[in-house]
């Protein structure tokens, strides 16, 4: 029985992210937050994980992330969810412990094999990234769903949150950008054997260099960029941080692949929900096509780390993503005195 996973679910990978102006407006009735003084990372940021401090040394990260398929070969699928998942761990400068799996399968459509072929995927980037799933929950859904919740450990003083960014740091990206682009053209069936190894490649590669960098002098802050595309997770940087963003367009890293399909429109709903959440809170210059605005918005699916680093320490961070076998990694842009916006040139 072939089985074709991104025809079972209306969305996929990140791209499923509920908007980030209708999840605000979900959150807002909240209560206030208790204050717990371990708590070092809640909520008020939109951080890529909780962190509660345990001892002057050691505090726990957690996080958990999962979503609908972005590929339709099952083992890819697991990989891939298990991939983003983790790497909210290492965006806080974190290595992960162990992990619990988030299932959700339509048991009457999936024959038990490809499921089984989606938790390998899984189990294998846990393995290569160093923890065990230990264990997780299922339920019967309509559509399939696979992640992970994680925990991890991190050093309170390697810390690395997304509201801690400076005046005057410049700004680097990990992966380029077009996974959500790439996804949407294989649903098409446009998307080549060539485009299809560059969506795996980028989507499964671990973003463990992110504990390496938490420790460099000059890194002030981090985080990955995922649903809310580049635009989005540097917009929440800098409303935590209380500073304005300006972005080179022609230094942003993208998948070639992608580039093709967005000048011709295609691509996920995700970016149309995205850009109408940020309003005016993203300018874009003249000359930035809307096939660009497109890819900058672009829900990213296990995406690259963004980094916020002082002058001197981007030679040391590109170093760093180097070694670790990102060779797309760039400096983009830089962060200043202002309102919480992001310019685009």
């Amino acid at each position: 029985m072939s089985v074709r996973l991104t025809q079972l679910s209306h969305g996929g990978g990140c791209g499923c992210k509920i908007a980030p102006a209708v999840l605000a407006e979900m959150l807002a009735q909240l209560p206030a937050a208790q204050a717990f003084p371990q708590l070092l990372v809640g909520t008020e940021t939109a951080d890529d994980a909780a962190v509660y401090q345990i001892n002057a040394e050691q505090a726990v990260v957690a996080t958990t992330d999962f979503f609908m398929p972005i590929v339709d070969d099952p083992f890819d699928f697991g990989r891939i969810a298990a991939t983003n998942a983790v790497s909210d761990i290492y965006a806080m400068g974190g290595t992960p412990l162990m992990a619990l799996a988030i299932v959700g399968m339509p048991v009457n459509q999936l024959p038990i094999e490809v499921i089984q072929r989606i938790l390998a995927g899984g189990a294998a980037v846990a393995q290569a990234a160093g923890f065990p799933i230990a264990g997780g929950h299922s339920i019967d859904a309509p559509e399939p769903i696979y992640g992970l919740a994680v925990v991890g450990l991190v050093n309170p003083a390697h810390l690395k949150r997304n509201c801690d960014a400076r005046a005057g740091d410049y700004l680097v990206l990990g992966k380029p950008l077009g996974v959500g682009v790439l996804g949407t053209a294989m649903k098409k069936g446009l998307l080549d054997e060539a485009g299809y190894s560059a969506l795996l490649a980028t989507t499964t590669q671990l973003n463990a260099v992110g504990s390496t960098l938490a420790q460099l002098p000059g890194v002030h802050a981090m985080t990955d960029v995922t649903g809310f595309g580049l635009l989005g997770h540097l917009l929440e940087m800098c409303r935590g941080s209380g500073l304005s963003a300006h972005l080179d367009m022609a230094s942003v890293p993208l998948l070639d692949a992608a580039v093709a399909f967005a000048r011709q429109g295609i691509g996920p709903g995700a970016i149309e929900r995205n850009l109408a959440s940020f309003g005016t809170d993203i300018d874009f210059g003249s000359q930035i096509a809307t096939w660009q605005q497109s890819l900058l918005a672009d829900a990213q699916t296990s995406g690259g780390l963004l980094v916020s680093c002082n002058a001197a320490a981007v030679p040391t961070v590109l170093a760093a993503f180097r070694e670790a076998g990102f060779a797309h990694a760039a400096e983009l842009g830089r962060l200043d005195e202002g309102p919480a916006r992001v310019v685009v040139s």
